[in-house]
């Protein structure tokens, strides 16, 4: 990260840093970054190396980088990185850390000490995970993640509708059945993994997708092999890594190469109703869409109602919005009005939410 001539601090976008992710997110200007992916140590304490029963050896994590002294030097570790990867995220940002039962309980309280709020646990579960080979627990067949806000008022971004989409139009639920990183996703180097805990691209591709938009800044504290800058680069953000590992920001470095972003028109995505502009009612009379005295019937043409120039509507003796005046004529305690009148044209009913969508794109013209 470099400093500019006023000595603020410039952000360097599409950069992984060599060196440690406290001291480094220290250097990068606050409020700068949009969406933290954290994929961190998970102390997993093992004392012994692990054998499959024919006694081959479990290529897992034994690595410096994963151990520490004891559960207070963890917990410290875990409130540091966490404060400072809050001090450079921006007030509408979001979190997303990862963990398994070894640390990610600690994780959780160390959020909701340090004020994040959260939003939900998703749980990842593994398509194909590996074995329990000394078969005296259950298969650890999932991995946690949590999903954290700045604080219990924050907008933060959530594709919705991106997310309902990428579901067969059904919504996202918190659970996540997806393969671990196998095959020709996984780096292998001299025969073996170039890194252990190496997280698949699906995943991240959800993550950046549902909760960050073309452009934004995603930080990862702990980029190991670069699994979040390939899903970043390809979905049209930017993105900041930090890594200690030399070798393993020069792989991240060499994989990043091949990655393209996708094209602009692929990058669009399904926008929620509550993201499109505003548009009340009185604004088609406005705009000439629709004239005061025009009828307004419901789709069986059982009640009409008259448009007024204040627009409201007049109907069974009451008048009062679109929204009122249809729950009114159902005996109901709320209507989407949008949805529920309709006007005459070209021989047929036709509901006046064509009208607000034809009133949007005039507005934007």
């Amino acid at each position: 990260m470099g400093v500019g001539d006023t000595g603020e601090l410039r952000l360097r976008r599409n950069k992984i840093i060599v060196g440690d992710c406290i001291e480094e997110l220290a250097r990068l200007p606050e409020g700068s970054v949009d969406l933290v992916f954290a994929d961190p140590p998970y102390n997993l304490q093992l004392a012994n190396t692990l054998l499959r029963p024919n006694n081959s050896r479990v290529d897992g994590v034994d690595d410096d980088w994963d151990k520490f002294s004891s559960f207070g030097a963890y917990d410290a570790f875990t409130r540091d990185w966490l404060t400072a990867c809050r001090r450079v995220l921006k007030p509408n940002g979001s979190l997303w850390v990862i963990g398994s039962y070894h640390n990610i309980f600690r994780v959780g309280t160390a959020l909701q000490d340090l004020d994040y709020w959260v939003l939900n646990d998703v749980i990842w579960r593994k398509a194909n995970p590996m074995p329990n080979f000394r078969g005296r627990r259950f298969t650890n067949a999932h991995e946690t993640m949590i999903w954290a806000s700045t604080g219990q008022k924050a907008r933060y971004t959530f594709n919705y509708e991106s997310m309902k989409a990428l579901n067969e139009d059904l919504q996202m639920r918190s659970d996540w059945l997806l393969p671990i990183c196998s095959g020709g996703e996984r780096l292998k180097q001299d025969g073996r993994k170039t890194h252990p805990t190496q997280k698949p691209e699906a995943l991240l591709h959800r993550v950046i997708l549902a909760s960050s938009h073309p452009g934004d800044v995603v930080l990862d504290p702990f980029m190991g092999s670069g699994t979040t800058a390939v899903a970043a680069k390809r979905l049209g953000r930017t993105f900041v890594g930090i890594e200690r590992e030399e070798a393993y920001a020069n792989a991240a470095r060499t994989r990043l190469k091949g990655v393209k972003p996708l094209d602009a028109a692929a990058l669009q995505v399904s926008k929620s109703k509550r993201a499109e502009t505003r548009v009340p009612f009185g604004t088609l009379l406005e705009l000439g869409l629709l004239a005061p005295g025009a009828a307004l019937y419901d789709p069986a043409a059982r009640h009409e109602a008259k448009v007024r120039a204040d627009g409201s509507i007049a109907c069974d003796g009451a008048q009062g919005s679109i929204h009122k005046i249809g729950a009114h004529v159902q005996g109901a305690m709320a209507c989407n009005g949008w949805t529920f009148w309709h006007y005459q044209a070209d021989g047929a009913l036709k509901p006046i939410d064509d009208l607000r969508t034809a009133a949007r794109a005039k507005l934007a013209s």
